[in-house]
């Protein structure tokens, strides 16, 4: 007799910066763990998902490495992602037609002003004092 043996997958990120993100819409108050799970799982696929359209259009144009113009190729191919995702993409330099900038630290988004309004969540992105580095294991 077979044991129903399903592994309930724990989400990558992490559960604390998801449920502040989300609870950063004035309309959310209170947020389920059966919908966190849910929003931190839709995350993860969706990021899988592009990661390997983009590595896909990587290797049809001979390359190694997935850079800027391969994520927008990739959007641009799906529908459903590009109706969202294309015009929060930056322009490459090269079709802007700005000359290209040396390759610095890029300015901290705090420093540009923003529309009123609008909400930063760079925060939840860097890293806590507390927080132990992220480690991949490669078989």
């Amino acid at each position: 007799m077979a044991e129903n043996t399903e592994e309930v997958k724990r989400p990558q990120f992490p559960t604390g910066r998801v449920k502040r993100i989300v609870k950063l819409d004035k309309d959310i108050n209170k947020v389920t763990s059966d919908a966190l799970l849910m929003v931190s799982r839709s995350t993860e696929l969706f990021l899988q998902f592009l990661a390997e359209k983009s590595a896909e259009v990587a290797m049809e144009k001979k390359r190694k490495i997935v850079k800027l113009d391969h994520i927008r190729i990739a959007v641009k191919r799906h529908q459903p992602t590009r109706d969202f995702l294309l015009d929060s993409l930056p322009v490459p330099t090269h079709l802007s037609g700005k000359p290209p900038v040396e390759k610095t630290r890029p300015t901290p988004a705090a420093d540009k002003s923003l529309p009123p309004g609008t909400r930063r969540i760079d925060s939840f992105f860097a890293k806590s004092a507390n927080e132990a580095p992220v480690q991949i294991n490669e078989n």
